[in-house]
């Protein structure tokens, strides 16, 4: 696979069957479009949701180790009195002491996820958390592989991906997270850091339906620098091609592949037209809850009239 000959623009593989090349409706192959049952939607627009996937729009928010009682209260206040767009799944991680009262106080339209899990049943492991527990208190989600619990933590990809295959094997659907570094970008290194990640988790995972991938530049994370949509897509588009080529053409086209790394209310609505954009994995405006309503319903920008 042909690699960067700069360090901003990367270039990957023509890729068949799992890309349009245009986006007038004319041009669109079934692959592209999903609806919701056996008709097209019924919202108002009389568009349907047009993107290269054909799983549905997902936005996360990552609340990392951020808030208080207080600040919770008044954030899951705002998230249940927000209009989002139907096509949308919608799930925030919030810190693992606070998650009983958000799942206790959030409308159900909105899904828990957990910001981390244990890689085996629990036991003796002081300080983690394990899949079992999520479960029982609600839980539906779990991220894994996020650059912090990468870098900072030290957690190696073969940890990640054990750690993933055994939240789903036991009914925990996984945020899997991936992403460069600067000087790995800078490089020409991004596609063989992000095929790296990948294969860790493919290594263990044998059940994908469950996994959203989150490609997240570490560069871009509360930097408040974003990849450009071009950027964005491009290596969007070689992960969508990575998975074709090395697990199956089905987990290519119904695996949903979400951007995160600075994502803002102001920036959500360019980067979502791009057609292997899926959704976002949100941290720092996901502390907002107007804000976030803004990114969730940025799937507009995936409606085509037809």
């Amino acid at each position: 696979m042909a690699m960067a000959s700069t360090p901003g623009k990367l270039t990957y593989p023509q890729f068949h069957g799992l890309r349009r090349t245009s986006l007038m409706p004319s041009t669109f192959h079934p692959l592209f479009l999903r609806r919701t049952g056996a008709a097209a939607s019924s919202r108002s627009s009389g568009g349907v949701v047009a993107m290269a996937g054909t799983g549905k729009f997902f936005v996360g928010g990552n609340w990392k180790c951020n808030g208080t009682k207080d600040s919770i209260g008044k954030l899951v206040a705002d998230l249940n009195s927000a209009a989002f767009e139907d096509e949308v799944d919608v799930v925030v991680a919030p810190p693992f002491i606070y998650i009983d009262q958000v799942k206790n106080s959030l409308v159900d339209r909105i899904e828990i996820s957990a910001q981390n899990s244990w890689i085996g049943k629990g036991g003796a492991f002081t300080g983690e958390i394990s899949a079992e527990q999520l479960i029982d208190i609600g839980c539906k989600w779990v991220i894994h592989g996020h650059s912090e619990r990468r870098h900072i933590i030290g957690e190696d990809d073969q940890f990640i991906g054990k750690k993933a295959a055994y939240a789903l094997s036991q009914n925990l659907k996984v945020i899997a997270c991936i992403g460069e570094k600067l000087d790995e970008r800078e490089a020409g290194k991004t596609f063989d850091v992000c095929f790296r990640q990948l294969k860790g988790f493919a290594d263990d995972v044998k059940r994908w339906t469950d996994i959203v991938i989150a490609y997240e530049p570490v560069w871009a994370i509360g930097t408040g620098n974003v990849a450009t949509p071009e950027q964005a897509q491009e290596v969007h588009a070689a992960i969508r091609d990575w998975l074709r080529k090395n697990v199956s053409t089905e987990v290519a086209s119904e695996t949903r592949i979400i951007y995160g790394g600075s994502v803002n209310g102001s920036n959500c609505a360019e980067l979502a037209e791009k057609e292997d954009i899926d959704g976002f994995l949100v941290g720092g405006a996901s502390l907002k809850g107007p804000e976030f309503a803004v990114i969730v319903n940025s799937v507009i920008q995936k409606k085509v009239v037809v």
